[in-house]
């Protein structure tokens, strides 16, 4: 059998012995298992793959958003010398009815094929695909292929998909879903209305898509890919192939970091297909373009808002209109929505919610899982609409929240009870106690802290300074009935530690926060993280939070195992029970203090070992009203943004972020505080640079020339007000998840920084100069 050559996987650079003065277990922040590599550029990447008789992958895309595919003319690439193979949906197994249907796959809803058969309904959809002796080739060969469209009417306006003739045989209509919670009679003294746009957010990972596929002897295949879902991708592959899953072997090699699920399954089945086809690997890296046109981005948003309220600001009713663009193909379409339906009045208590909401097919690029989504595109409104009502009202916007401000066992709008921890109130706190940023340097060299920068800033005098605030929420680990389980196997032999689990590294840290719980529970200081792939028992997706507390509480539940077996006899030795034992910083100790014995004693001679599962309390799905217990957990936060602006160009520079987060308990502080920048920054790219634009379906810059991300001079002073430590009692250790919560907040709070500084609605995300300028 042809075999990758062997690169370290994953996390094997990283998870070595621990240094003797290295912080230990849980609470601490060691340094992160992968960063030593990272920073040396030895870490291995899906792009560093080469394998022996190497063949390289290429795909045609259709350059139309929507189009009926007449014909397809593969012999001039079969002509190019050094091309092995080019496949199209025909080479896929047929459909139920026998025709071909190019294997639709998806994470949720498989309506989205691998290779285009019959009609194209996004730019950039794949049609079909090469394999030569070099890249170049494949591409060459691609693009020789003749493939004769006939064009047909691209929807790209999602008010125009309800009546707009079906685009696919799931029709236009992802989702309709309601809510409608108390008096729709009830009408507040106050009422603010608004609308709000927020633009298509792309993922821009740092590494483009890679993998390597190799085949079996078997007639199988192995893919080595930077996934986020090793199982969930050999299960889809398998199926488009109509291979058993066992004949499907997924290898994680360095995800380069993910915000977003990678989850564009075209790609992997595609290398798997050129694979089996020509009997010798293939390796597929993408350029930023196709990049771009691979990976979902996050749902463009149109929401229509009414406020009711009293006369001193508390809420009556919250009426609203919410529509996902969810492009050409379903994803996790139904998921957005529903978390911008539940969440669609905020961390905020309110009596009367009702919202209409719907997701709908488009020929645009497809929209998918990013973090928050749904929770980002409805925080934007409504706290823009609290903005508001504090401005009618005549008080601040900080005493507009507390007003209103959810608690501990308060109820969503969707009937469910918040049974986690809501310091809605403590986050507030946290930021009204922190200091404000100084003003800019009245210094010619300081013209750099100016927006636009040195040159760019236009007259000083015409810069304000604005201060804002936001609260968000996000739900942690699936919704609405999804079954979450992690299994994880923890070994010990001799005095090293072993930790196998399908869990994916993917910028998280989990591979360090693994050998944290490990180090705490059996307080062995070496621990090993062993490379993942789909042979291991699965752990679900790398989204949502959901390793720290499904995985994580796996590896908990094994070292716990290993650990009572580790104990026992010494206890029956001592005449005890276990739970008179404990273990800390290396050693045994009894209750009364007679034993104590290092761990290394007690393992010697020994190997141990357990395999164990995680999985939360289940939820159930919103009814027809949007009623029901659908969410596991919640996590909040609340920020507030320094913004200076010049009125006159509309330039904005952010100052400051000062961020308040409810993490439960704090596992690794650093890493947390590593997490919250990140996702500030992130958020501060959608409020004032990230947008994806089209025109008539067809993306306009996709680049990271055309589409801008912030820069280190962009990204501001990140400050943590607090992280506040109210565990959650059915959560693996108390804790929450960190990342898609300041990610929700952060661009809200620019905005609203914005708008004091200017005194404009700023109803849109990004923001544009014209939103920012103030005309005289």
């Amino acid at each position: 059998m042809t075999s990758a050559t062997e690169l370290p996987a994953t996390e094997v650079p990283a998870a070595g012995p621990a240094e003797p003065t290295e912080p230990f277990g849980l609470g601490s922040s060691p340094l992160r298992t992968d960063a030593l590599p990272k920073a040396l550029g030895i870490y291995p990447y899906a792009a560093d793959l080469w394998a022996e008789g190497l063949l390289w992958g290429a795909v045609l895309r259709s350059p139309y958003p929507h189009a009926r595919i007449v014909s397809v003319d593969t012999s001039a690439a079969l002509a190019v010398p050094g091309v092995h193979a080019v496949v199209t949906a025909a080479d896929l197994p047929p459909g139920p009815d026998g025709t071909p249907d190019g294997a639709p796959a998806g994470p949720v809803v498989a309506d989205r094929p691998v290779l285009a058969a019959g009609v194209v309904r996004h730019h950039g959809e794949p049609v079909a695909a090469v394999a030569a002796d070099h890249p170049d080739t494949a591409r060459l060969a691609a693009a020789s292929i003749v493939v004769e469209y006939e064009p047909l009417e691209a929807v790209t306006d999602p008010e125009a998909a309800f009546n707009a003739p079906p685009l696919h045989p799931d029709g236009n209509l992802f989702r309709h879903l309601p809510l409608r919670s108390g008096d729709p009679d009830a009408v507040g003294e106050i009422i603010v209305e608004g609308l709000y746009q927020v633009g298509r957010q792309d993922p821009a990972p740092i590494g483009a898509e890679a993998g390597l596929a190799v085949p079996r002897p078997d007639g199988g295949v192995e893919l080595h890919l930077s996934t986020t879902d090793p199982h969930g991708d050999r299960d889809r592959t398998a199926a488009c192939l109509g291979l058993e899953p066992d004949r499907v072997r997924t290898v994680v090699t360095g995800v380069p970091g993910a915000t977003a699920d990678r989850e564009d399954l075209s790609f992997q089945v595609v290398l798997a297909l050129l694979a089996l086809r020509t009997g010798r690997p293939v390796k597929m890296t993408l350029t930023r373009e196709e990049s771009f046109q691979t990976h979902v981005s996050r749902h463009p948003a149109l929401l229509r808002y009414r406020h009711h309220a009293d006369a001193e600001g508390r809420l009556v009713k919250v009426e609203a209109q919410i529509l996902l663009d969810g492009g050409a193909y379903a994803d996790v379409s139904a998921e957005a929505l529903a978390a911008a339906v539940a969440f669609s009045a905020g961390p905020y208590v309110c009596p009367n919610v009702f919202v209409e909401a719907w997701a709908v097919r488009t020929n645009n690029p497809p929209a998918g899982r990013m973090r928050g989504e749904g929770a980002l595109q409805a925080c934007f409104a409504y706290e823009s609409q609290m903005d508001q009502l504090a401005a009618r009202v005549g008080i601040d916007p900080m005493e507009i929240r507390r007003r209103n401000a959810m608690a501990t066992g308060d109820p969503l709008p969707t009937g469910q009870a918040v049974t986690c921890p809501a310091p809605v109130g403590a986050l507030l706190d946290a930021l009204a106690d922190s200091p404000l940023p100084a003003l800019p340097l009245d210094e010619p060299e300081a013209d750099w802290l100016l927006p636009g920068g040195p040159g760019g800033a236009g007259d000083p005098a015409a810069v304000r300074r604005g201060i804002g605030y936001a609260v968000g929420m996000v739900h942690m680990l699936g919704a609405e009935g999804e079954d979450e389980v992690a299994t994880a196997t923890v070994r010990v032999s001799g005095d090293h530690a072993t930790v196998i689990c399908a869990a994916v590294d993917s910028g998280q840290g989990f591979a360090t926060l693994a050998r944290q719980i490990v180090q705490s529970v059996l307080g062995v200081s070496e621990v090993y993280i062993a490379p993942v792939d789909s042979d291991q028992s699965a752990a679900g997706p790398s989204a949502r939070g959901r390793h720290t507390w499904v995985s994580g509480g796996a590896v908990e539940r094994a070292a716990l195992m290993v650990r009572h077996q580790m104990l026992q006899p010494i206890a029956a030795d001592f005449g005890m029970s276990v739970e008179l034992l404990t273990i800390a910083d290396g050693k045994i100790t009894s209750y009364d203090g007679v034993l104590g014995m290092p761990v290394s004693q007690a393992l010697e001679g020994r190997e141990l070992w357990a395999t164990a599962q995680c999985r939360p309390h289940p939820t159930e799905p919103l009814d027809e009203n949007g009623q029901g217990d659908a969410f596991v957990s919640i996590a909040y936060c609340a920020m507030r943004a320094v913004v200076d602006v010049d009125i006159e160009l509309g330039t904005v520079r952010v100052v400051d972020m000062t961020v308040a987060q409810d993490v439960g308990r704090a596992l690794n502080p650093r890493q947390i505080e590593d997490r919250i920048e990140a996702a500030v920054a992130q958020g501060v790219g959608l409020a004032l640079f990230e947008d994806l634009r089209t025109e008539g379906g067809i993306p306009v810059n996709p680049s990271l020339t055309g589409y801008r991300l912030p820069t280190s001079l962009d990204t501001p002073d990140i400050r943590i007000a607090a992280l506040i430590e109210e565990r959650d009692v059915v959560a693996s250790f108390g804790a929450k998840a960190v990342s898609a919560a300041p990610a929700v907040v952060a661009p809200t709070a620019v905005a609203a920084a914005v708008r004091a500084a200017t005194g404009l609605p700023v109803g849109r995300l990004p923001i544009q100069p014209e939103d920012a300028t103030v005309l005289t």
